[in-house]
């Protein structure tokens, strides 16, 4: 592992501890919020996965790259879809209490 290897692992590290702990202290009325905004976030993950495809051409071991980034095409797909089909439960159930308060 070269220099840039080893700061890039440590960022990642960092990143996730501190990622841990803010979500850990947000309260729960906010969470559908933060989801709906990660689920849009999430479209940068499907953006990186088509690029580390595309350079995978560049490497000794195209084929490997290939697997592997179309693995990630297709796991961060399923993170936006599922996500935005939550975010859709969720607001059809706020909309559905909305109507049954104004029938009341």
């Amino acid at each position: 592992m070269n220099i840039t290897q080893i700061i890039l692992v440590v960022v990642f590290i960092v990143v996730t501890i501190i990622g841990y702990l803010l979500i850990n202290h947000v309260p729960s009325l906010l969470h559908t919020p933060l989801m709906s905004g990660m689920n849009a976030l999430s479209g940068i993950t499907v953006l990186g996965a088509l690029i580390s495809t595309a350079l995978a051409i560049t490497t000794d071991i195209a084929v490997l790259g290939y697997i592997f980034g179309g693995l990630a095409i297709i796991c961060a797909m399923i993170n936006v879809v599922g996500g935005f089909g939550v975010t859709d439960r969720m607001l059809l159930m706020i909309a559905k209490k909305k109507h049954e308060g104004d029938e009341k």
